[in-house]
Order: C-alpha cells, then structure tokens, then sequence
C-alpha cells in the first residue's frame, strides 16, 4: 500500500491529464553559463551549474566581518580573472552556514545575498563566500537558486542563456547597500 504525502501541488505546478504535476519550463541552461552580478560590479563571470551543490559560491578572498550601523558586513576581495577586473567588495552578511566543500567536509561560510542575471532573467542568490582559486569556475550556481524558477539544465550544452543583459548603467544600484571598489 502508498502512502500519499500530499496531493496539494505548489503554486508554479500544475496538474495533468494523467494526474502527474507538470513544472512550467520558461528557460533552458547549459551546465555552465556567463553571469552577471551588477550589485558586486560584475558584468561577465562564467558560472558552473551545480545542482549537486545546495548553495552557490563566489570565489573571495581576504574575508573580514566587521560591523556597521550594528549590523554584521563582510569586507571580501574578488580576484581578477579574464573575464573580470579584481574588486573589493563590503556587504550585509546574510547568515553563516556550515557548507560541505567539495571534499564533502562541511565548513563554516559567510553568505551574502546578490542580484544575479542570467540572460535576460534576473533574481537574487544566496552566495557563500568561499576560496575557490584551485576550481575551474570563480562561481557556482547551486540548486536552491535556480529551484521554482521553470529553469531546465541542459547537461550537454553551454552558454544557450546568452550573455547577461544589463540595462546601460546597471553595474551600480542606487538602492543596494553593497559598496564596490575596484583595485
């Protein structure tokens, strides 16, 4: 005898004629992708689609809490890459986690929350701050980002998002309270 769980379908679910849920797919991916982070002054970064990884990561360096306005802000470094200039970055801290690193070890990480874009679509992620110089992507892009948003990954191909568009000027958000200098 099945047990049923639930028969109540989330909202971007709907049922069809076989009584199986359906997911709306409104964009395809490749495994790996060109990002843009405008609130981090990031117009290109080529980001790995992990859905293996719960939480995204950027690779940082120098890490620094301190506090601001008696809020916790994290100061972090982004190394220059090709396809990228090397910032220095200040930002609200989200949250700490313990995060598995890629050799399964969970370790403590400082988690910020940036607006991300992706072709034409564009929402904010959750990313971890983690050293990641020795991975072949300055930036993963874990399941709980692309979770709920119709986003089928295409494990085959790469780059079918088309480069991140941003609207001219959009590297700096008047209304974001992260702070962005170049070195």
């Amino acid at each position: 005898m099945r047990k049923v769980l639930s028969t109540k379908l989330p909202a971007d679910r709907k049922s069809s004629p076989e009584g199986k849920a359906k997911v709306r797919l409104g964009l395809t991916i490749g495994w790996r992708e060109h990002v843009a982070l405008p609130e981090l002054g990031i117009a290109d970064m080529r980001a790995k689609i992990d859905t293996g990884a719960r939480t995204s990561a950027i690779h940082a360096k120098d890490m620094e809490l301190f506090q601001r306005e008696g809020e916790d802000w994290v100061r972090f470094r982004i190394p220059a890459s090709r396809h990228h200039k090397r910032f220095r970055i200040e930002a609200p801290v989200l949250d700490q986690r313990d995060i598995k690193n890629t050799s399964g070890v969970p370790e403590r990480r400082i988690v910020i929350r940036a607006l991300l874009v992706l072709g034409s679509h564009r929402w904010h992620v959750d990313l971890s701050l983690a050293d990641r110089e020795k991975m072949g992507f300055d930036m993963i892009l874990g399941r709980t980002a692309i979770r709920n948003r119709g986003i089928l990954v295409s494990p085959g191909r790469s780059f079918i998002a088309g480069p991140p568009l941003i609207e001219p000027g959009g590297l700096t958000l008047s209304d974001s309270p992260v702070r962005v200098s170049e070195l």
